[in-house]
């Protein structure tokens, strides 16, 4: 916390906020320069969001996994949802995968890849592979049965193959360069394989079990940067520490965050922001941003009031100590009436309103030049 805290001289000002900024002005400046519409929905310059990761971005693909219980496609979830459909959206409505893709004017919702009614446009718009349980080092994922990040790669060949197939291989190519590609990883390598389980503190310590996530993360970046992605937006670890789920396991009688959790996640946080600096200079046209989420969530947890949540430590559904996927059901006649009030929907996610807040453009620092967009991860690292 303290490490980053120097780091970030805006902490507040998420990285999302800063990705949406410079990418929407950058695009109406070039809109403007070529005579088009101001708006990147009008000119279509940014075509596509597509989601890597875990739970944060997984919009249902889960749903098709019937061997793993992180799944979330009944009720209570999806209750603030369009009529109210749990769509295996881990939250009580839309998940930052959908808040992004509405910012940038492209779309409102995201559908997940392995949604059998798929249409051309939605392949054209983009989809979220991402599904809950994964993280970057591979035995996170296959703790809990789901599809591993080169699970989730080899998708993306078949995403690539049915759109050479929709647009011809040329269009396909500028499409897959030209979106928004994101990537949501890490709190589960830390706060599962790591810290509740324990199962990798047998050969690592937090040091190298860190450089070990980060080895996996940067072959999955190199990877995508070889199917022809250029713009990445990665988002750091969140202080994993402070979700119910933690508070619970790890943070003995008074439920405090579990440090140890947290730590781990800004030393994962400043290797990877670092490394995201030298693919940016060693792969070349490679655009990689670090989207800092540990400081906005961590300043929503220790001041709920200055939000308007009243409970920061505990979770909507059911008691909100340890609920979660299947332990987060219907049957929970303790889960809260008013989910607005509180920071996180089940044990280990945010509420709809909570995303809200860190995705939420709040404006971007002043001295931001808009036209340095190949460099923004020079900014990343500074503010």
């Amino acid at each position: 916390m303290h490490f980053m805290e120097k780091k970030h001289l805006y902490s507040w000002t998420s990285k999302i906020t800063l990705l949406l900024f410079v990418l929407s002005v950058y695009y109406m400046v070039s809109s403007r320069a070529e005579g088009g519409g101001i708006s990147i929905a009008a000119n279509k310059s940014f075509p596509a969001v597509i989601m890597f990761g875990d739970s944060i971005a997984d919009t249902g693909n889960n749903n098709y996994n019937p061997n793993s219980l992180a799944r979330c496609n009944f009720p209570p979830y999806g209750k603030d949802f369009k009529g109210g459909i749990p769509t295996g959206r881990f939250s009580n409505g839309k998940v930052p995968s959908d808040l992004i893709a509405e910012e940038l004017g492209i779309k409102e919702l995201i559908p997940p890849y392995l949604d059998p009614s798929l249409q051309p446009n939605d392949l054209l718009t983009g989809v979220s592979f991402a599904v809950g349980g994964v993280g970057y080092d591979p035995l996170t994922a296959k703790l809990v049965d789901v599809t591993t990040l080169s699970g989730q790669l080899e998708q993306f060949k078949e995403y690539i193959g049915k759109l050479n197939a929709i647009v011809g291989v040329e269009r396909s190519k500028s499409i897959v360069a030209k979106s928004l590609i994101i990537v949501v990883a890490s709190s589960n390598d830390i706060a599962n394989t790591f810290s509740a389980t324990g199962v990798r503190k047998w050969n690592y310590d937090i040091p190298s079990y860190t450089d070990l996530m980060l080895n996996y993360a940067s072959q999955f970046f190199k990877s995508l940067y070889g199917l022809g992605v250029r713009r990445f937006g990665v988002f750091s670890a969140p202080p994993v520490g402070c979700v119910p789920s933690q508070r619970t396991l790890l943070g003995g009688f008074r439920r405090d965050c579990a440090e140890d959790s947290n730590q781990a996640a800004l030393l994962f946080n400043s290797k990877l922001s670092a490394h995201l600096d030298y693919l940016n200079k060693n792969l070349p046209n490679a655009n990689f941003l670090y989207i800092d989420v540990y400081n906005p969530l961590l300043d929503i947890i220790n001041n709920p009031n200055k939000y308007g949540f009243e409970n920061a430590i505990k979770g909507c559904c059911g008691t909100g100590d340890l609920e979660v996927a299947i332990l987060c059901n219907q049957l929970e006649p303790t889960t809260c009436q008013d989910d607005s009030k509180y920071v996180f929907w089940d044990s280990y996610h945010p509420t709809e309103r909570a995303y809200k807040i860190i995705v939420q453009e709040l404006g971007p620092p002043p001295f931001l030049d808009p036209m340095n967009f190949g460099m923004h991860q020079e900014y990343a690292l500074r503010y």
